[in-house]
């Protein structure tokens, strides 16, 4: 019987889900990060966020490192055992791109303002400006990966036309936008954009190169939704105060919470400016994802209970 461990409070999280999608018998563990390593000598699947060095020595029996989530940047891939496999899992698209959607209807439609007003009796229905509708607005996605194509594949029954952003140009797919080009032209998807949403991976390649040059480069009544960690900071909230850009929702941040208790996103005071919608880091949070990854993880222990090759393969 394989022996499968969840470690980690986002792993632990999914065993439950998981279980119930298991189609052979295993023995569960849940642990955190320091008791797992005593008994990681019996586990043939490891269900984690993180894999250290010392991790991947203790690990003498496993078969398959499965990470919950798409990123792999707390994977030390020196430290994967010899013979186990890699595997990360996605099913946050469609979450993340229903959330664009909303922010760039909350964002132009200042939903929060208005409602506030009416609350304590105060009728703003002709003093403000006409909201702009999405139809015949460009949309620039800046990356087009499995979340950018879900945002597109929505944004076009808004009847908005799409520019994107893509690494690897010869991926085409069936549902191209109208422009669609390289990295060489990001700087003209951001001239030609009423929007820009960032859903580019944070690698050493991209992180920071949304920089003071190229929001720079963006409409005075653009507006920007955040998804990805490539955004330099004092750039971003200058721009914002400044109102070189007309607004933003942020998604991701600058700093994380280490310990319990409140705790600032970023240096800089980002929840001063009236333009700005923030969120921790919840675009990918819904019901939809969690059952995705489910599914997923239980398939490939699966896999690996009859020796066949798991989804979602990184390396091994």
């Amino acid at each position: 019987m394989l022996r499968v461990a969840f470690v980690g409070t986002f792993p632990a999280s999914l065993a439950g889900p998981v279980r119930r999608h298991l189609t052979i018998p295993c023995d569960i563990v849940v642990s955190d990060d320091a008791d797992i390593i005593s008994r990681l000598a019996e586990v043939d699947v490891l269900v984690t966020m993180v894999l250290t060095a010392e991790t991947g020595r203790a690990a003498t029996r496993i078969k398959l490192v499965q990470v919950p989530g798409a990123g792999l940047d707390r994977i030390d891939r020196s430290g994967l055992p010899d013979g186990a496999s890699l595997a990360n899992a996605y099913g946050h698209e469609t979450g993340i791109a229903e959330y664009v959607i909303g922010a760039m209807l909350a964002l132009t439609r200042e939903f929060s303002r208005v409602d506030a007003a009416l609350r304590v009796g105060e009728w703003r229905s002709q003093s403000p400006p006409a909201w702009p509708e999405l139809a015949g607005k460009t949309i620039g996605v800046l990356g087009y990966g499995r979340i950018g194509q879900a945002v597109a594949q929505r944004l076009r029954a808004f009847n908005m036309k799409i520019c994107a952003i893509r690494r690897e140009i010869r991926l085409a797919t069936n549902n191209d936008p109208a422009l669609v080009g390289g990295p060489e032209m990001m700087d003209e998807v951001l001239q030609r954009s009423d929007y820009v949403v960032i859903c580019m991976p944070a690698t050493p390649e991209t992180i920071g190169s949304i920089d003071r040059r190229r929001l720079g480069l963006m409409k005075s009544t653009a507006f920007l939704i955040n998804v990805a960690e490539i955004v330099e900071e004092d750039a971003l909230y200058d721009a914002l105060a400044q109102r070189s850009i007309a607004g933003a929702a942020l998604d991701v941040w600058y700093r994380y919470p280490r310990q319990p208790g409140p705790s600032a996103p970023a240096m800089r005071p980002f929840h001063e400016l009236p333009n700005v919608l923030m969120t921790p880091h919840v675009s990918g949070w819904t019901d939809g994802m969690l059952e995705a990854r489910a599914k997923l993880i239980a398939e490939n222990i699966r896999r690996v209970g009859h020796g066949e090759t798991p989804l979602n393969l990184v390396a091994g």
